[in-house]
């Protein structure tokens, strides 16, 4: 049976040692971050299952990192951990995005209840898988199947290979058109546009295209199975 994956967010070494000692005890397998910058890199990179954020991350702050990160469509359960217990303090970490937080001191019982709260609650309301077929160039969920062109199914394919990460313009441009002479990256927003149009509601097959302004573009949600 596969461990849950949890990423610790906190500037304190002792800190992040102690909870990882813990939670690995009762059954995670756990990965530590020590700033905002590298577990923002960490959760756009990796599989997890949840984080667990310290209001305050040395000079930056975890709720800062909620608030990125829910900005770029993520939807990883997160819990913030506080020795502030103010309920704006409170406040501000849930309207930032968490789905919970807890107060120090705390047991690593309540702790580990919590995360499994969470957990549940993300495979609830966990997205359908749609599957893309290379050989006929359809993509189907739900009863839906949807004919794309080539170029078309190739660009949901490349995004569908990097679920979660951002794909530049540049970066598909190249890939996708660059050797055959088009001149213009404009032509990525164009086949996005037909992607939408097409798969229109989109949310039918677990996923969304999502636009990252000033960054490109990424597929979030269920990572479709790719046959």
């Amino acid at each position: 049976m596969t461990m849950p994956r949890i990423l610790i967010v906190d500037d304190d070494p002792e800190i992040t040692s102690a909870l990882s000692r813990g939670l690995t005890l009762h059954g995670y397998d756990t990965q530590t971050e020590h700033g905002v910058s590298a577990a923002i890199e960490r959760i756009r990179a990796e599989p997890l299952n949840a984080a667990i954020v310290d209001v305050m991350i040395g000079a930056d702050s975890g709720i800062d990192l909620v608030r990125a990160l829910r900005a770029e469509g993520h939807h990883l359960p997160i819990v913030m951990l506080s020795a502030l217990s103010e309920v704006e303090d409170r406040a501000r970490g849930l309207e930032a995005g968490a789905d919970d937080y807890i107060v120090k001191p705390f047991s690593f019982d309540e702790l580990v209840a919590r995360l499994k709260v969470q957990e549940r609650r993300a495979q609830v309301h966990k997205p359908r898988r749609a599957r893309l077929d290379t050989a006929t160039r359809r993509v189907s969920a739900a009863g839906r199947d949807v004919a794309l062109t080539e170029r078309e199914f190739a660009l949901l394919l490349l995004l569908a290979r990097n679920v979660g990460k951002v794909q530049s313009r540049g970066m598909i441009f190249d890939t996708l058109w660059a050797g055959e002479g088009t001149s213009s990256e404009n032509v990525v927003d164009v086949y996005l546009g037909y992607l939408r149009r097409k798969l229109d509601p989109i949310s039918d097959f677990g996923f969304e295209i999502k636009t990252l302004r000033n960054r490109g573009f990424m597929l979030d949600g269920a990572s479709p199975e790719i046959d």
